[in-house]
């Protein structure tokens, strides 16, 4: 089973992948946030601060990046997020503009610039697409429930974040992907996603919920120009 945790910005989706992972024993495919990839990319600025070209590299590396560790773990793992995250944030960005959080929500009239990225992320989105199509079994889709935290990670407005919301649901309708709309607790939401698709159980419910605490715990939330870079050489 290639299973795909879904949904947009602070859907829950890092911290339900680590529990699910500790609680089915099905090995977690992680993805690097854009935070961790920027130091390298586009040194010395912040998200907001990108241009569009900078964006694509940024979408790249992180499906690059994706798609290796999904090779890796081969037929078996249940993956945080998939690139159709790569492309919606993209395509949303050319409604919304590059800083998504500068305005009332509402999408910004195109420059030429902006329809020009727009052409390349749908070329990316075709890939990615197919990608996605071939890679994965099953998806479930985290609703949108929790309220964006205000404390700089997710610089951007609800409009925003529901348009991200809108465009992953239509891709998988599109793609014909099964998918599994999930709400609720953790627990509740472990006990619906094992039940639906027959999942194994190797250890109980509160203690593959504190292993993934322990593991949310040692995430590194630096913001982007707090990180040194890694490979990057001037």
């Amino acid at each position: 089973m290639r299973l795909s945790i879904s949904g947009t910005y602070s859907a829950g989706k890092t911290f339900t992948t680590m529990a699910l992972a500790h609680y089915t024993g099905i090995p977690r495919s992680p993805a690097r946030t854009i935070r961790e990839i920027m130091p390298d990319a586009v040194p010395g600025k912040a998200l907001t601060e990108v241009t569009p070209a900078e964006y694509i590299q940024l979408a790249v590396r992180r499906h690059v990046g994706r798609a290796v560790s999904e090779a890796l773990l081969g037929d078996h793992f249940v993956a945080d997020g998939s690139s159709l995250q790569e492309w919606t944030y993209a395509a949303a960005r050319v409604e919304f503009g590059m800083d998504p959080g500068a305005d009332t929500g509402e999408p910004a009239p195109p420059t030429a610039e902006m329809l020009f990225f727009g052409e390349v992320a749908d070329q990316l989105g075709h890939a990615f697409r197919q990608h996605v199509k071939e890679g994965f079994d099953g998806f479930v889709h985290l609703r949108n429930e929790f309220a964006l935290g205000a404390d700089g990670h997710r610089p951007m407005n609800e409009g925003f974040r529901t348009r991200c919301d809108e465009l992953l649901l239509r891709a998988l309708d599109d793609l014909a992907i099964p998918y599994l709309p999930v709400g609720g607790s953790v627990p509740e939401r472990l006990t619906t996603i094992v039940g639906h698709f027959g999942l194994p159980v190797v250890r109980g419910m509160d203690e593959a919920i504190a292993l993934a605490e322990a593991d949310y715990a040692k995430v590194d939330w630096r913001l982007e120009k707090a990180r040194r870079p890694t490979a990057y050489a001037a």
